[in-house]
């Protein structure tokens, strides 16, 4: 069996593999790099073809981001002990791979992730996974550098390596044997939030999750889907009430209940704003759930054998944000991390 390979999953991003790829080619060396295409309409297929320093696979049609590295991984199933899940927009730096797999020898590790940081503005944390990912008892998730909106500057604030609740899926080195037992993704997501269902799937099994600082890429972020995408909206929505479902351990419905309320709110709140489109996809969101409810809920007896505890956030990272007026990771009571 090889150590690792890189692999990334591209939809229509020829502009950023043209940008990319050579780079995380020259900085991944010795390891393979493997794109999987999932489907692209646009001209990747005829680029890849030209590259003969990557191995190119091939998805047969556009399950988003779970299934399609699903489909992708199950072909190289057993071939490596690592793989390092990276989006196509996504600039690695010299280096980046080794502190990542050091910290693999701790056996109890189910997947770690470098320090992201935007490529656009470099002196600032990224969006989708900045410095380590958490949950609060709401299951909202947020990061160690980014709370809703508010995104940090670094300056070495964060320059420690913590364990967290989950690693993001634009730059993770998971276990090759962890991901397969787990079922991979979970492909009804889709898009967003699938890395963190999986992260606590495994948490729940008592592995665990970490950021390695010393390691950093920049990622884009929004590279296939905009941040400001109605599309985008309606995922997050859905995947969370999904994500709920699936891995609360307490009184499901309370919870869930709750969860909805505060969607109610925001969705009006975008209503107020005048973002119609937003607001119709909340609901939209909401009657997913029902669709969905009795498939999940089949899936959520499985978590409740398992009586290992998932590091979180236990506040309301709400109330920490909007009324204590607590904007950054430093400024949260530590106490409530657990």
């Amino acid at each position: 069996m090889k150590k690792l390979a890189v692999v990334i999953l591209n939809y229509n991003g020829v502009v950023h593999l043209k940008e990319h790829l050579d780079n995380v080619v020259k900085y991944s060396a010795p390891y393979p790099v493997i794109v999987s295409d999932n489907s692209s309409t646009d001209t990747s297929i005829e680029y890849l073809k030209g590259r003969k320093d990557i191995i190119l696979l091939k998805n047969e049609q556009n399950s988003g981001f779970a299934g399609g590295y699903n489909d992708a991984l199950n072909k190289i199933e057993g071939d490596y002990e690592f793989y390092l899940l990276l989006n196509s927009d996504v600039k690695v730096t010299a280096n980046y791979i080794k502190p990542l797999l050091d910290a693999m020898e701790e056996e109890s590790l189910a997947a770690c992730q470098p320090k992201i940081k935007a490529l656009v503005k470099p002196n600032y944390f990224e969006h989708a996974g900045a410095s380590g990912g958490f949950i609060d008892r709401n299951y909202f998730p947020f990061c160690r550098g980014r709370i809703f909106d508010h995104v940090e500057e670094d300056i070495g604030q964060y320059d420690s390596d913590i364990y967290v609740t989950w690693t993001s899926g634009a730059a993770m080195l998971i276990r090759a044997n962890l991901f397969h037992i787990a079922g991979g993704f979970d492909r009804s997501f889709f898009a967003h939030m699938e890395e963190i269902d999986l992260c606590i799937r495994l948490g729940h099994e008592g592995y665990r999750f970490k950021i390695i600082s010393s390691s950093k890429v920049f990622h884009l972020g929004g590279g296939t889907l905009p941040y400001l995408s109605a599309q985008k909206v309606y995922l997050n929505f859905r995947n969370n009430l999904f994500l709920i479902i699936k891995n609360h351990k307490g009184w499901l419905f309370p919870i869930l209940f709750k969860r909805m309320a505060l969607d109610g709110i925001a969705a009006y709140k975008f209503l107020l704003e005048g973002k119609f489109s937003f607001f119709w996809k909340v609901f939209l969101a909401h009657m997913a759930l029902y669709v969905h409810f009795r498939q999940l809920y089949k899936q959520r007896k499985l978590l409740l054998k398992n009586k290992a505890t998932i590091v979180k956030f236990t506040g309301n990272i709400l109330v920490s944000y909007f009324l204590e007026k607590r904007k950054t990771f430093s400024e949260l009571n530590k106490r409530h991390i657990i």
